[in-house]
Formats: structure tokens, sequence, C-alpha cells
């Protein structure tokens, strides 16, 4: 082999070998364990909640593993949302009240906790608001649209079979009849009244302090202070000072983030094969490397 073909060859399998290297160090970043905060010693947890609450799952797995972790002293919610579903709202209302069975629970309000959002918070052992956070909308909402002119205009005709009177209930394809509005607006009452209860078991309040509160509209953070709506004033780092008081850290509370969970993989090779190939990088880089990939990869929906 002459010196021009050997340095054909030497660049080739260097290419190869250093993307290769490149796609494996991609995999590595990918799919590592990214927890934030700091990893030693007593510290406070902090859960984020932001944007609409469809889905509790990556919530409560959150609050479950810092109320079962020994070194997470407290925990702060820390929630930026408008609200959301009822039922993921319930279940992480739950999970922090699960949580203050062991540990000391604060929430946090952003910009923004209204609805489900002010729901989840009444959980809190405190609850701190900027002067400025819109939060409370404690109501209910149902929006159903009625597309029957576009349908005729279009001259479609939808034909519709059921099993059951009211299972065709809301249909936008026709107008809603005085039995279904009736129907619609006892169920919303009823969620309605759920909500309310939560209100005032969760902050210890009389219904009568609440209910002239509860009718859907917004109120400022200085306000809900005032209606004794929430505690405190102040932002994060008032309500993760708070929590390390409470749990009886001295000094400035540490802080922890959950792990961040890498979506990168999911999204371009679905569930399963992303996960396989989490484990053929593992192994592929250990045996190249040496390193001791330890990977987590969470695969929920984040809304």
């Amino acid at each position: 082999m002459d010196r021009r073909a050997a340095w054909v060859l030497g660049i080739v399998f260097g290419g190869l070998f250093l993307v290769l290297f490149g796609f494996l160090f991609v995999l590595y970043l990918a799919v590592k364990d990214d927890r934030g905060g700091i990893t030693s010693g007593e510290r406070v947890g902090v859960v984020e909640i932001a944007g609409a609450i469809m889905d509790s799952k990556r919530t409560v797995k959150e609050l479950t593993a810092f109320r079962d972790e020994e070194a997470v002293k407290a925990i702060v919610v820390r929630i930026d949302s408008p609200g959301g579903s009822v039922g993921p709202s319930q279940e992480i209302y739950e999970a922090i009240k699960k949580a203050r069975e062991k540990k000391h629970v604060v929430v946090s309000m952003g910009s923004l906790a209204a609805s489900g959002g002010y729901l989840i918070a009444c959980a809190g052992e405190k609850i701190f608001a900027n002067p400025g956070t819109l939060t409370g909308s404690i109501g209910v909402i149902m929006q159903v649209p009625n597309v029957a002119g576009v349908l005729k205009w279009a001259g479609v005709e939808m034909n519709t079979i059921t099993a059951g009177k009211m299972k065709d209930s809301g249909s936008p394809f026709r107008e809603m009849t005085e039995e279904e509005r009736k129907y619609f607006e006892e169920v919303l009452h009823d969620v309605h009244d759920q909500f309310l209860r939560a209100v005032m078991d969760g902050r210890k309040l009389a219904e009568e302090d609440v209910r002239p509160h509860a009718d859907g509209r917004v109120f400022t953070g200085r306000q809900a202070k005032e209606w004794k709506l929430v505690d405190e004033l102040g932002g994060l780092d008032a309500a993760v000072a708070e929590a390390g008081k409470l749990a009886g850290i001295e000094g400035e509370p540490k802080v922890e983030y959950p792990r961040r969970e890498r979506k990168l993989l999911r999204e371009l090779f679905g569930d399963e094969d992303a996960e396989s190939l989490v484990q053929g990088a593992s192994r592929a880089l250990g045996e190249l490397g040496g390193f001791g990939l330890q990977y987590r990869l969470l695969l929920v929906d984040v809304q």
C-alpha cells in the first residue's frame, strides 16, 4: 500500500470514528441524568408547574420522589399556570397533601396561578404570591361550539345514532336543548362546589369567606392576601427561605430541582425504539471509554 492510499484510509476511518463518537456523545447528552441544584447536604426541592395543566403524571412523580428523598427536607411548588383539566389538578392537589404528611410544602406563585393553578396552591402549607400575581378564578367553564350554520351552508348533514338520550349532549352539529343545558349546568355546579370545598379545606376558611370571591374572577396577589387566600407576598426566594426555616435548615437553603427529562430521542425514534437506542448507546459508551453511564429516560408528556 502506497503512502497516498494509507492517508486516504486514515482520513476515511478517522472521519468515521469522529462521526460515531459525536453521535454517541449527543446520545449521552440526550439521556444522562440532569439534576438541577445540589446533590449533597440538606436542601429544599422545587417542583415547577408551568403552562396548562392537562396531565399530572410528571408532577406527582416529582412530588413523590422529593417526599421520599431523605436529604430533601422541604418542598416548594412553583406555579405559573392558568389552570387546566379538573382531574389532573385534583390529583396534584392530593399529591401535595400526601407529601405534607412527611414534609413541609410551601407554594410560590409566579405571574399566574389561576383556576386549577390556584386549586393546587391551596394544598400547600403556606402560599407566597407576588403583589401583581394573577390568581383566583375560582370557577368552572365549558364552551360548546355550534357549527350547524356552517354545515347547512356547505350542504353537509350529520346523522347521529346513540344509545342513551344524553349521549349526544354537547354536539357541535346542532342547537343545544334546554334539557341539555340544565344537565351541563348541574355538572358544572358540582365541580364548582368541589373547587370551593378544596379552597375552604386548604385555606381553613369558612364558606362565607370564600364564596364572595368564588365567582370566576381573577385578582391580584395583594388582593388575595387581603382576603386570606394567600399567606405572604414574595417571590420564589422568599418561599424557599420559608420552607428551609420550617424544615430547620440552618443558613440559606440549598435548592434541588427534579431530574430533567430528555425528549429528543422519543421525538425522533418513538418510545420503545428510543429506549432500545439508549441501552445500546450506554453499552457502546462503556466499551469505548469505560464511562459509567447512568441514565433515566422519563417518557412523559410536558404540558
